[in-house]
């Protein structure tokens, strides 16, 4: 396989201006740099997780996302850092800059990522949070409230005892079954996440026994005690 040109090995920049450095198929040694893949120095196959994007980005089209959208969230959360700026994005996604432009304003719409400043290179960057799906979970209440009172409009333009009526109704009592459900399936996320995370905990040190104070002679017993 023909090796790709590395920017942080040959020490020149990306195709989009990427700094050397900053390849972001690769983290820096002791973590993940600015847009690092890989922790402790870790050098990942380029090609095979360009692969795992592109597939994952697939699956989002499927569902309805356009395109670009899907890659570029794809790529965001394909880095350890999660954080990256259009020029890296453009670099890890093999496209023009102006290709990133549009796709970041959607992901930024819909709250899938979130845009910051990076004082020391003077430029944007773009996060994908860890609890990214559990966030966008969240923001659907609003726009399933908003449907619910359309829908309430639309049964009642078209009268709720005909048959066009009783499908909206349908769709109706879904989406407020979504809505009652949403605390209930937010808080049982919490319960489990913190169930797992304290699995994950070492066992704390087992400490000396300690003599049994039950087994102790009674110190304080009264004069009439045998």
């Amino acid at each position: 396989m023909t090796a790709l040109p590395d920017p942080a090995r040959d020490g020149a920049a990306g195709p989009n201006g990427t700094p050397s450095g900053t390849d972001p198929w690769r983290a820096a040694p002791g973590g993940a740099g600015p847009g690092g893949t890989g922790g402790g120095g870790v050098e990942r196959d380029p090609e095979a997780v360009l692969g795992f994007i592109e597939r994952f980005a697939s699956a989002l089209i499927d569902a309805g996302m356009a395109r670009m959208p899907s890659r570029v969230f794809c790529g965001l959360l394909a880095t350890d850092s999660g954080r990256l700026s259009a020029a890296e994005l453009a670099d890890l996604l093999r496209v023009s800059p102006a290709a990133i432009s549009g796709a970041v304003r959607y992901l930024l719409q819909v709250h899938l990522i979130t845009r910051e400043r990076d004082p020391a290179r003077r430029r944007d960057v773009y996060r994908v949070e860890k609890d990214v799906w559990y966030e966008l979970v969240i923001s659907r209440d609003q726009m399933l409230l908003r449907w619910k009172r359309t829908l309430e409009e639309g049964i009642a333009a078209v009268g709720a005892d005909t048959l066009a009526g009783d499908r909206l109704a349908e769709t109706l009592d879904f989406f407020e079954f979504l809505r009652q459900e949403m605390p209930r399936m937010q808080r049982r996320w919490r319960e489990y996440r913190l169930a797992r995370d304290g699995a994950a905990q070492p066992a704390p040190a087992a400490q000396p026994d300690q003599p049994d104070q039950a087994a102790q002679p009674d110190q304080a017993a009264s004069p009439g005690r045998p």
